[in-house]
């Protein structure tokens, strides 16, 4: 059963296992630097569905589906998936799964969903109350912009801060027992707003979430960056990490510029394909921390990895009454 350590860290004993991963994007997600490390890329965004928020649950169902197998499980031996994503009511979610009969346990946590339902996933199965669980979400480029700013029709300009919503799935199986990488710590993080209200910046309002739930974990463990294989946030962007790597140093003294990377500036080649400063959407960290980090903790050439999920807690409507965007992010600490 988790074990609290400081102040909000949650130490998980029986350090639950990822026993499969997978991760499935688009034709952009393909090309870019990492486009080998996914499980299958569709070349149609459509997935061959008639809207874009159709196309999102198919990616979110392949993921799915594809993680349990990696697993040698199906979805009837899953005891609950813990999921969400960015549309309203997690539609993307919703309608992906509903076929799949698995317990669900739907999850908003912008684009720290990955985190959340990692961390939620590991406090459960260590606690007892699960055998199997599965942790997932996803985005889609077009019905993100849909939702959040203008229809691709309209054709507006994207400023140099925006991010690219990816269009990517990710999703992990969770067990008691098994091989892969563990699950040994989780931290729930606390809502950050310094009052940001551009929508087109969300690295400027999520990097607090990040730079609280990093400097609050270290503090809580005792530990140092320098311990870490990793401390991978997503996303930040471009702009988000380097306001994170100025709030650290200036605010707290602490220096996480040689261990830090930042799936936004991952998932894609920020100079070749016109992404501005990078990806962003629940299916960015979900797909680089489902494919890329689980391949290379399995291999050993990544031992301990704080994955710090972070998610700007927005919504249109509250955008549009002119609110701040309020921001969270989730520590999970990956072990192999």
């Amino acid at each position: 059963m988790a074990i609290r350590q400081g102040r909000y860290t949650l130490m998980l004993p029986s350090r639950p296992v990822i026993t499969g991963s997978a991760a499935v994007g688009a034709k952009k997600e393909g090309e870019g630097p990492l486009g080998a490390e996914f499980d299958k890329i569709f070349e149609d965004a459509t997935t061959g569905e008639a809207t874009w928020e159709k196309a999102e649950s198919a990616l979110h169902r392949e993921a799915v589906i594809r993680a349990l197998a990696a697993a040698g499980a199906s979805p009837s031996e899953a005891d609950m998936i813990f999921a969400g994503d960015l549309l309203n009511q997690c539609t993307g979610t919703t309608f992906g799964i509903r076929e799949l009969d698995m317990p669900f346990a739907g999850l908003f946590g912008a684009c720290s969903t990955m985190s959340l339902s990692l961390a939620l996933a590991g406090i459960m199965t260590d606690s007892g109350a699960l055998r199997m669980a599965v942790a997932s979400t996803s985005s889609h480029f077009c019905s993100a912009e849909k939702q959040f700013r203008m229809p691709l029709e309209y054709g507006g300009q994207r400023c140099p801060t925006a991010q690219w919503t990816a269009t990517a799935a990710g999703a992990a199986v969770v067990e008691a027992q098994g091989d892969g990488p563990h699950i040994e710590a989780v931290l729930i993080g606390r809502i950050q707003d310094l009052g940001i209200k551009d929508a087109n910046n969300m690295g400027a309002a999520m990097a607090p979430a990040a730079c609280s739930t990093i400097i609050d974990f270290l503090r809580d463990t005792n530990t140092s960056p320098e311990e870490y294989d990793m401390i991978l946030t997503g996303d930040l962007g471009s702009v988000g990490s380097q306001l994170l790597l100025e709030l650290m140093q200036k605010q707290e003294g602490v220096d996480i510029g040689g261990v830090h990377a930042d799936c936004g500036m991952m998932l894609y080649d920020l100079n070749g394909q016109d992404v501005h400063a990078g990806a962003s959407g629940c299916g960015c960290s979900g797909a680089v921390v489902c494919s890329y980090i689980m391949r290379r903790l399995k291999a050993g050439e990544l031992k301990r990895v704080l994955f710090v999920g972070t998610g700007a807690l927005m919504s249109p409507v509250s955008s549009l009454q002119g609110e701040s965007i309020p921001s969270i992010a989730h520590g999970v600490l990956l072990t192999n």
